[in-house]
C-alpha cells in the first residue's frame, strides 16, 4: 500500500513541477497581453500568437542591449530616443507602471 501512495506523490510531484515550469512569466503575461503591454501587435516574440511585423522581432534582447537601463528607456519613452517612432510611451502615458515594465524586461532578456 505505501508503494501505491509513493507513486501518486511521485505522480503529483511530477505534475506540479511541470505545471510551475509552463506557468507564463508576468512580463509575458504583459507583453501577449492586447489591452495592455501588446507588444506582439508590432513585435515578432517566440510564442505570441499573430505578431506583427512593423518593428524588429524581440529575440536575442540581452546581446542587443547589455545595457538594461537602455531597453528600460525604450520601453519607457521611446520618443527621447527617436522622436518619430510609432512606439507608444509605455511609461510616460502610465500605460505600464514601473514594476510592469521591469517584468517586461525581464521577460525580453530571456528571449
Amino acid at each position: 500500500m505505501f508503494g501505491i501512495f509513493a507513486l501518486i506523490g511521485s505522480s503529483l510531484l511530477a505534475a506540479s513541477t511541470t505545471y510551475a515550469q509552463s506557468a507564463p512569466m508576468p512580463g509575458q503575461t504583459l507583453a501577449f497581453d492586447r489591452s495592455k503591454g501588446n507588444c506582439l501587435t508590432c513585435h515578432v516574440i517566440a510564442g505570441g500568437d499573430a505578431p506583427g511585423n512593423v518593428a524588429p522581432p524581440l529575440a536575442d534582447m540581452k546581446a542587443r542591449f547589455p545595457d538594461r537601463n537602455e531597453l528600460t528607456a525604450i520601453v519607457y519613452d521611446e520618443t527621447k530616443r527617436n522622436p518619430l517612432t510609432v512606439m507608444p510611451p509605455f511609461g510616460r502615458n502610465l500605460i505600464l507602471t514601473h514594476d510592469e515594465i521591469e517584468a517586461v524586461i525581464d521577460f525580453l532578456y530571456t528571449k
